[in-house]
């Protein structure tokens, strides 16, 4: 199984391709895509130049699972933006 994701143009933000080919901000709201629908799917998003900077697909186990996945990469950017947490006020 394989979830897809990228950049939104926008603002940069992590999403992921959900239900009804509807981008979405929550991991867990990704659809789990079959190899044929994945590669459909990306081939789309790749033509969709206004909207996605650099998409591509993420092996998944079953669950789609944020522990279980393979690549340090999807876990960072499953929980979010990295620099407002790393960033002093003082």
């Amino acid at each position: 199984m394989k979830v897809l994701t990228a950049n939104r143009l926008t603002d940069g933000a992590v999403v992921w391709l959900g239900d009804h080919d509807v981008w979405t901000l929550d991991f867990d709201s990704a659809a789990l895509l079959d190899a044929a629908t994945a590669e459909g799917a990306l081939a789309v998003a790749e033509d969709d130049a206004g909207l996605l900077v650099a998409p591509y697909l993420v092996e998944v186990d079953a669950q789609a699972s944020v522990e279980k996945r393979e690549r340090l990469r999807e876990t960072i950017r499953a929980g979010g933006p990295t620099a407002g947490h790393s960033l002093r006020s003082d």
